[in-house]
This record gives C-alpha cells, structure tokens and sequence, in this order.
C-alpha cells in the first residue's frame, strides 16, 4: 500500500493528511495539525508563512515514510522571492484592505468587460492582479519571481519553481483562451511580467526533497513532490464523487463555492454581474462558479465569544440553532463589513437593526441567522447558475468541511429544493491525494477514473428537502440603506 501525503493549507488552519491508496480509493488519516491566523501589523494583515511552514516540516515528521507529497492551499495570495530564494516581505493576506484601491486604479486603466471577458475571473478585490496593483513599488523591483502561496511551499520543499495551473487561473492574470498569462495586464499593474515563469501543469512531478527539509523531516530526499491541483477549491472539485451530470457541487468552508464544471468558460455580461467566476480544473476543466462568504461568519463569530470567555462548543451550538425560528433573521453574507476579522455577531447585529429586522441575541440566534442567510445564499447561486448555463441542477454536493455541518445541509436542501449529498468532508485533501496517486501512475488518468475513485472513497450523506417551500422562496435579505444613496443592491 502506498502513502502520500496531502498538505492542505487553509485559512485558520493547515493540516498533513496520510492517504492510503489501496487499489481504486484512498483512506485518509489526519497526522498533523497546525494553526494559520492573519496578524495585524502595522495597518497591515499578514499571513504567518513561516509559522506555517514550520507546521508543515513538524506535519511531515508525524505522517511518516510518503512516496510523494502534494501542497494545496487558499488562491490568489504570494510571496515575493528575490535572486536567492529569499522572500522579499511576508505575504499579505487577501483580506487586507491594499486590494481595494488596488482594483480601483487597475480598472480606471482596463475596460472591465473587456478584463473578464479575456480572464473569466470574477472582480474581486482580493485578486491576485489587484493586489499587485496596489503592491509596494520597491518590493517589485526587488523580486526575482512570484509564487503564490502552494508554490511557494513546493519551492521550500523541492527547490524548484513551478506555478500550478488551477491556482495560476485565480489570479486574473490568464487569458482563457490561450491559458497564458496576459503581459500587458501585468504591465497596467505596474510589475514585470518575468516574474511569473511559466505555468506548470497539474500532475506535474517536480522532483526530489531538498537535503535540509530531508533531515528536518526524515523523509528520504528521493521522496517526491507533486505540483497537485494547488488551489484547494480545484483539488476539492476533483473529489466530488458526482452520480450523474445534473450536479451542481457547494464546496463548503471559510468560503462557500458553489458552481459546475464545464468545457468552456462563460465570460458574457450577464454572468460578470452575477458575479461568477471561471477557474481551471484538474483536468483543464472549467470550474464556473460564485464565491458565497461561507462559514467565515460562524467561525468568526465563535472565535469572538470564546475571546469573550464565553463557553462555545460548535455541536452544542448547531444543536441549539436547530430549535431557533427560521428566518427570523437573514443577512447579505457577502455585505463589505463581513469582510474583515472582528467581531462579526456585533456585526450581524448591526445589520439586522439597520434593516429592521428582529435582532438576534445569543449565539444560537446569531447562529441561526448565519446559517439561514448562508442556506438563502446557496439558493440563489444555484438558481443564477441555471440561468446562465441553461442547464437543470438536480443535484447538490456539498464537500469539504461544510459537509460535517448537518443542519447548513439541511437548510441548503430545504432552501434550494434539491436533494443535497454531504462529503466527503476531507474533499480538499482526497482530491490532492488523487491528483498525486495519478501523477505517479497509482491510478489510471482522467476524470471518469479519479471520479471513481472519489465514490469508492467516500459515502456521502443524503438530506432531501424538508418543510413548505414558500418562506424560502420569499426569503432574501433585506438591503442596507445608505444614506443619502437610497438601498444598497444584494447580491
């Protein structure tokens, strides 16, 4: 039997997963766990890369002899490293505020339409291309080359320099059509377009261990290491262990993505709007799909009251939840002020004044409103979805850790009216152990082979709709007023 391990890095945490790969599936064992917080420093929201990275090291001592070792993390965010290796400056991360006037002064220069026309990806601030709009000047010129976040790990374990392509396609920085970087983007942004490289493809071995990570891991140095699908959206969309082509998945964590994967990309007007976006799957695949704020509220929101010394278990939490009225309350989840750390119920309060809507009090309220809000969200990006492909959803999978949460699947069945199947929970570390166990030819290539896999490995778990249809359908968050603007839109 051969182990890999899968690294999945993620924003409150990382972790090192054992993946067993025993014929046509592949059992996962959690060998390490390590935490990952943003730190304000300075007026500046930073990423503890090397906190991190010592995780990692401790993560691979622990999970043991690997044949191979695959990094899947969050998109968009990197590190510059200058002509010795070295970063240049800690990573930023996405969530501070530099991206905003960044994208303002990107598309005063470049014809919005036209950018997600060429590149498919949503206007986001947090955008790896917006970002560099609004990166310091020196730093740039210091650069030798940008690695985003997986690249930059699988640069330290194996000292060689790739740019997996699922992650690559986040950055709004590739055109859609050629899959190559768009060097008179890079120049608008006011960076050299070398520091890109070139883009690697998914599967790609890249090569041995470097002889200090060997002796800081005792793993062997001809262990190798695996350029798997690196943006933890793709490798979790890899898992999904699809039963027929009428799917829609909701891959369910700090973000809810909820989406299909299709052929093409579709770059019109109408789904610019909407808000979608298109990224590269494993297979070259385009993954179309919304960013929803996901759990980020209810994770929040806990870290608040635990630093508030209140006694928060998340099970007792969801149990209470379940009792509470539904849609007593509901919020925009994607609302700027959610954006940022802090105290998100205080936030989710001053919403529901503003709105005048029943305030929640406890927890179990403000956790109720949250997970309503999220099941309304999920609602309308499935129902924009079949009006932009044309295509009938009439099942939803839900993976990732969203999946281990029973009562937003239950919501997500009653809200959206589809059957909803949970798991795997693990979707993001299966998918990057399946692209591993492909690149190394543990596997047979292809989609239909790895989907196999992924219902071999998992069981996901049923929920169907439950309750009259009607509040839902009449369900949506009430707009903010801003004053002297008239209503703010929803999303």
């Amino acid at each position: 039997m051969t182990v890999l391990a899968a690294v999945d890095l993620g924003a409150s945490s990382g972790r090192v997963m054992a993946a067993r790969v025993d014929g046509d599936r592949i059992d996962l064992t959690e060998a390490a766990r390590f935490p990952n917080r943003s730190v304000m420093a300075h007026g500046r929201l930073y990423w503890d890369v090397l906190g991190l990275w010592s995780g990692v090291l401790e993560g691979l001592r622990a999970v043991g002899p690997v044949a191979a070792i695959g990094v899947d993390s969050w998109a968009v965010d990197y590190g510059l490293i200058d002509e010795r290796g070295h970063l240049v400056g800690n990573p930023v991360c996405y969530r501070d505020a530099r991206g905003a006037a960044g994208k303002d002064r990107l598309l005063t220069e470049v014809d919005a339409v036209d950018l997600f026309a060429r590149t498919g990806v949503q206007h986001q601030p947090f955008n790896t291309v917006f970002q560099l709009a609004a990166e310091d000047p020196a730093a740039l010129e210091r650069a030798e080359r940008l690695l985003l976040i997986p690249d930059l790990f699988g640069y330290w374990l194996s000292g060689v320099v790739a740019c997996e392509a699922t992650n690559a396609s986040t950055t709004g920085l590739v055109d859609q059509g050629t899959g190559t970087w768009r060097h008179e983007l890079c120049s608008a942004a006011g960076f050299r377009a070398d520091l890109l490289g070139t883009i690697t493809p998914t599967g790609t071995v890249l090569g041995g261990l470097l002889p200090e990570v060997a002796a800081a891991t005792g793993l062997p140095e001809i262990t190798r290491v695996v350029a798997t699908a690196s943006h933890d959206t793709a490798a979790a969309v890899a898992a999904v262990p699809y039963e027929h082509d009428r799917a829609a998945y909701i891959s369910c964590g700090t973000w809810s993505l909820v989406g299909v994967e299709r052929d093409r990309p579709i770059t019109t007007a109408a789904a610019l709007d909407a808000g979608f976006t298109n990224e590269r799957g494993a297979d070259g695949s385009i993954r179309f799909l919304r960013n929803v704020a996901g759990l980020w509220l209810l994770n929040e929101s806990v870290a608040t009251w635990r630093a508030q010394g209140l006694d928060v278990e998340l099970g007792d939490l969801l149990d209470q939840a379940a009792k509470i009225e539904p849609l007593r309350s509901v919020v925009d989840p994607d609302d700027p002020r959610f954006a940022e750390p802090g105290d998100m119920p205080a936030r989710i309060r001053d919403y529901c004044s503003e709105t005048g809507q029943p305030v929640p009090e406890g927890p179990a309220e403000v956790a109720r409103c949250v997970l309503d809000s999220l099941a309304l969200a999920h609602r309308r990006a499935v129902a924009a979805l079949e009006a932009l492909t044309g295509d009938p959803v009439e099942i939803v999978h839900i993976v990732g850790g969203g999946a281990n949460n029973q009562l937003l699947c239950q919501l997500t069945a009653d809200a959206t009216g589809r059957t909803v199947l949970a798991g795997p929970d693990e979707a993001t570390a299966l998918g990057n152990a399946l692209v591993q166990a492909q690149a190394l030819g543990l596997m047979p290539p292809g989609a239909a082979a790895r989907r196999a896999a992924a219902r071999a490995s998992a069981r996901p778990r049923r929920h169907t709709p439950q309750g009259p249809r009607g509040p839902w359908e009449q369900a949506a968050p009430p707009p903010v007023p801003v004053h002297g603007q008239g209503p703010r839109p929803t999303a």
